[in-house]
């Protein structure tokens, strides 16, 4: 009997008779419950939930406010999760809002791609600022605003997501 492989094999395991049995129950259930996970092509929902975190550096006057807006998906069941989806970064300081601009796009792509975002997190923390970064309130010191937005979206995860 042939089947055809629609997905990338990233591992294999020969299985006998009972576990194949077993595998084909959990596929039907799932397929039953149809779940729904993170993809690119994940429809906006009408509803998003956010949070929005203040950013006020020694660098501007002005502060940066960081919205991070999540989805629910599987609503209602218990597979219900909630899902970054959207980050806008805004100020009144207009003297980084091409890069700040790019930066929203290219983070909220990854947030829709699906998977484990943490990583952009370890990314953006790790961003230096080559005038050499500042001390926040509290004597914390932040390498570059880089570094505290990412600092600022670990906060939300933690937060919504658990991820320690």
């Amino acid at each position: 009997m042939a089947h055809k492989i629609s997905k990338k094999i990233i591992s294999y395991k020969v299985v006998n008779t009972e576990e194949k049995i077993k595998l084909e129950q959990v596929e039907s259930e799932e397929k039953k419950l149809d779940l729904e996970s993170m993809h690119e092509n994940v429809a906006r929902p009408e509803i998003l939930f956010g949070s929005t975190y203040k950013i006020k550096t020694p660098q501007s006057e002005h502060a940066l406010y960081i919205t991070i807006n999540d989805m629910i998906l599987n609503e209602d069941t218990e597979h219900e999760e909630r899902r970054p989806y959207e980050v806008f970064i805004n100020s009144k300081n207009m003297e980084h809002f091409q890069w700040v601009l790019a930066l929203t796009r290219v983070i909220s792509a990854v947030f829709r791609k699906g998977g484990d975002a943490v990583f952009l997190v370890d990314e953006l923390k790790s961003v230096f600022d080559p005038k050499g970064g500042y001390f926040k309130k509290g004597g914390v010191f932040m390498p570059s605003l880089v570094a505290e937005i990412g600092c600022t979206i670990e906060q939300h995860l933690k937060k919504n997501w658990h991820v320690t």
